[in-house]
């Protein structure tokens, strides 16, 4: 059938109804990234943001310490003479290379001790969602783990690892990381949407794959939160193994600045520990929040 420009022009076909659905269905997913994208970016600057003023704020109390207590200047510094040690004395290279290698042994100490915590908490949530058996009886050592002062069965600990050892480092650090980041974890497992267990199990979903489909999904902020909780505490138990332990890093050294009047390099050294720490800390919450963001699981991104 001839077909008249004219008429055509005035009156284009109309598209096909698959076509327009398709292009729909792209422009609304070319939203829905550029959406998330929004709110990842926005998630990232809030918590770069936060950063900065926990910084600030440190600073800002550390300074009011030292200048309104009293106390000898001889003994405390501030942190304009921590940042002169570090960068702008004559000898602030020689500074550097004593406390920077100490710095970096205490944080592979510190990733230790968090990795296996991690790793321990996470394993036994799941466990201990799988049987109350398991959790009947292995909860009470983890509460008796966390109920004796670390320093007391800490030669206990050295004795059977021996002393100086990584292994000694990876279980002091993982009784200290272990029941908050546990806590936080069973928490999170315990949450899950009970509409969404139920649509597991009538589709013949055992108790494993609920699990993994449903609960650890939904886990994710509670796992982010024990990650959160485990890095200052992944750094406090580093540097209480090398102080019992190892005698090396940031831990051990602290003990010979104290006992050599060195107050300067002491504070330094407390300085880089405390800054890394807060590194540390706001890197997982930034990871924390764009993870959740692109998941669609954040509380807010504004």
């Amino acid at each position: 059938m001839p077909t008249n420009p004219t008429i055509d022009a005035l009156h284009p076909p109309a598209q096909p109804t698959t076509q327009i659905a398709l292009e729909a269905d792209a422009a609304a997913l070319a939203r829905l990234r550029a959406d998330r994208r929004r709110a990842v970016v926005r998630s990232f600057g809030r918590s770069l943001g936060n950063a900065v003023i926990t910084f600030a704020v440190l600073l800002l109390l550390w300074q009011g310490v030292v200048s309104l207590t009293g106390i000898s200047p001889y003994v405390a510094k501030g942190p304009i003479d921590v940042f002169a040690f570090l960068f702008t004395d004559e000898k602030a290279a020689a500074h550097r290379d004593q406390l920077f290698p100490l710095l970096g042994q205490t944080l592979l100490d510190s990733v230790i001790g968090f990795v296996v915590g991690m790793v321990v908490a996470v394993v036994l949530a799941v466990l201990f969602s799988l049987s109350k058996a398991i959790e009947a009886g292995v909860m009470p050592l983890v509460l008796l783990l966390r109920t004796i002062p670390l320093v007391s069965i800490a030669p206990v600990i050295i004795l059977i690892t021996g002393r100086g050892t990584t292994a000694s480092v990876a279980v002091i650090g993982t009784v200290v990381v272990l029941f908050p980041a546990l806590a936080n974890v069973l928490f999170g497992l315990s949450r899950a949407s009970q509409q969404s267990l139920d649509v597991v199990h009538v589709y013949g979903g055992s108790r494993f794959m609920a699990l993994r489909k449903v609960n650890l999904p939904g886990a994710l902020p509670s796992v982010f939160a024990a990650m959160r909780v485990s890095v200052p505490a992944a750094v406090t138990g580093a540097l209480l193994a090398e102080w019992l332990s190892t005698g090396t890093g940031i831990g051990g050294a602290i003990l010979k600045f104290n006992a050599q009047a060195q107050f300067t390099q002491l504070w330094g050294a407390i300085a880089l520990i405390t800054i890394i720490t807060l590194v540390l800390y706001n890197v997982v919450q930034i990871l924390e929040n764009v993870v959740l963001t692109r998941m669609g699981m954040a509380t807010s991104v504004a």
